[in-house]
């Protein structure tokens, strides 16, 4: 059942995610298959998913620059990127006790 949210947004092609983006996104996951989240843990995890650092809300200039793309593992995608989102941090810390979240104040 689509929700109403849904109906806004419109189809994944309607938001620029058609052929062109799929092809992007499986050359990007080529170049950087490893979820960066994870690695800043100290974990090796395949990525799976090309995300916006920054979303675009339907910017396409920043939809399409690279730069703001990052590679991560659906589990990080579904979770810690949705919290970060929505105004939290991203928990944890690397393996020398240093948070993963660049924001975090001791960082």
């Amino acid at each position: 059942m689509r929700s109403m949210h849904d109906d806004k947004r419109g189809n994944a092609n309607a938001r620029g995610y058609g052929r062109k983006w799929r092809k992007a996104r499986e050359q990007f996951l080529q170049q950087h298959p490893l979820c960066v989240f994870c690695q800043r843990r100290g974990r090796v995890t395949a990525a799976t998913v090309v995300d916006h650092i920054v979303p675009h809300r339907g910017d396409l200039k920043l939809f399409w620059r690279r730069s703001n793309w990052q590679s991560l593992c659906k589990p990080c995608h579904d979770t810690e990127k949705k919290r970060i989102e929505n105004g939290g941090s991203l928990p944890g810390c690397d393996l020398d006790g240093v948070p993963t979240d660049p924001s975090h104040h001791w960082a």
